[in-house]
């Protein structure tokens, strides 16, 4: 992937998200979102390391890993809008976004919960004798979740092809990691015998560099590998907080976290006709993707029980 690929992914998800806020506001998304802005270079580069039959699980904020993965943006915004063209046909919204025939397995709100379901789903298709490595994303708050510790344990013991990315943004919700995390967030994979490392998480050259080398080993049969990626929530942690306006962090935090934007970090890298290049191609598509979601029909209330329960057969 060049640099300006990697910056392609990067600002289609700030855009994507900034868009989405917008429509929050406007009411065509209903019951809010948790922005990704400002940790975009993350997903971009872990999922630059992924081949095509490679599976990833994601978390509430969801919407960067399944945009870098390469959904189509229409269709996630007509899932955020609760639309019948939506990726689960608008019944899944903003935190349980899942495309099988790309690989992603789904968002999860449950804190740490998907970590263990791309530790199986890896297990199960090594055992298939496809060379299929996993992705797992969580933020520093599924640190303390036994499910997760429980994925840590399974995928040392068995050697299983995954890749645990911690994005750490400082908080889980309003609490400091500080005051939630006893120790190191990498020592604890450690102490599962898995190889941990911490790496600029707005970099997203930095990332891909770490990801790569960490699938490379997964593929090989050496087992899991974890990243802390060190990064920085620019916005809320959900749109709520734009209404309520909570106080957790000061003005001077969230300024120094936007010194070190990782749009600006990768944009900086091209050329200034190359940017504005790509940054046209971002709108357009994003326009496009808009127009296709505000024009699809919401679901037919009649369907409201389908897909729920299986069939007798």
């Amino acid at each position: 992937m060049t640099g300006a690929d990697l910056y392609r992914t990067v600002r289609l998800i700030r855009r994507f998200e900034e868009r989405a806020i917008a429509y929050v506001r406007s009411g065509e998304i209903v019951g809010g979102i948790h922005p990704y802005i400002g940790q975009e270079a993350i997903a971009a580069g872990v999922c630059a390391a992924l081949t095509a039959d490679d599976v990833i699980t994601s978390t509430h904020r969801g919407h960067g890993h399944v945009l870098a993965r390469g959904v189509d943006p229409g269709r996630l915004f007509a899932e955020l809008m609760g639309r019948e063209t939506g990726l689960n046909q608008g019944r899944g919204g903003s935190m349980h976004a899942a495309d099988f025939g790309l690989g992603i397995l789904g968002a999860n709100a449950i804190v740490g919960a998907a970590a263990s379901i791309a530790t199986g789903a890896a297990w199960a298709r090594r055992r298939q004798g496809r060379n299929t490595v996993a992705v797992t994303f969580f933020g520093d708050g599924a640190m303390n979740e036994g499910m997760l510790l429980e994925a840590f344990n399974l995928a040392s013991l068995w050697r299983v092809p995954v890749l645990f990315v911690c994005e750490n943004n400082g908080y889980a919700t309003t609490m400091p990691v500080a005051a939630a995390v006893a120790g190191s967030i990498t020592g604890r994979a450690r102490a599962f015998g898995i190889p941990a490392f911490t790496i600029d998480g707005q970099d997203a050259e930095s990332v891909v560099a770490a990801a790569e080398t960490a699938v490379a080993r997964a593929r090989s049969g050496a087992g899991p590998t974890f990243l802390e990626c060190t990064t920085y929530r620019f916005d809320a942690h959900h749109t709520f907080e734009h209404r309520v306006r909570m106080s957790y962090r000061t003005t001077a935090e969230v300024e120094t976290g936007w010194s070190r934007d990782p749009v600006e970090i990768q944009g900086n890298r091209l050329s200034p006709d190359v940017r504005t290049e790509v940054d046209a191609e971002v709108e357009a598509v994003l326009d496009a993707a808009a127009a296709f979601a505000l024009a699809s029909p919401h679901p037919d209330p009649s369907t409201a029980l389908d897909h729920l329960y299986a069939g007798a057969s």
